[in-house]
């Protein structure tokens, strides 16, 4: 059975990127999010194999969001996906929890090793 993904990212071409790229190469969309609040109340829902979850969003950004999910499913396994490369932005998600950190302009190659690194 195909691996359902779910997309988080303020931004509508970054989701229709990201979707292309992921069902291209056997992966279910389990749902979109557009904002952290819309992720950690669709999350528990779908309950998804893997997050990509950007940082910068209205309502909820995405380190705030990643500890909201993990408060309701400690193992979720989720990547950030930011043009916000900086460390202090690396560090944060990672301490919040993220699994890995993909900096935008995501290259399709590095998203996919990630991710299947990711579930294994």
């Amino acid at each position: 059975m195909a691996k359902r993904i779910m997309i988080v990212d303020d931004a509508a071409i970054m989701r229709v990127m990201l979707k292309q790229l992921l069902t291209k190469n056997g992966y279910e969309i389990a749902v979109e999010a557009v904002s952290g609040l819309d992720a950690v109340a669709k999350y528990p829902m779908v309950k998804p194999d893997l997050v990509t979850m950007d940082i910068t969003m209205p309502d909820m950004d995405g380190i705030a969001a990643v500890k909201e999910i993990l408060k309701l499913d400690p193992e979720a396994k989720i990547v950030m996906c930011s043009a916000m490369g900086t460390i202090d932005k690396v560090k944060a998600a990672i301490m919040a929890g993220a699994k890995n950190f993909l900096v935008k302009p995501l290259q399709p190659e590095k998203v996919l090793a990630t991710i299947a690194q990711i579930l294994g």
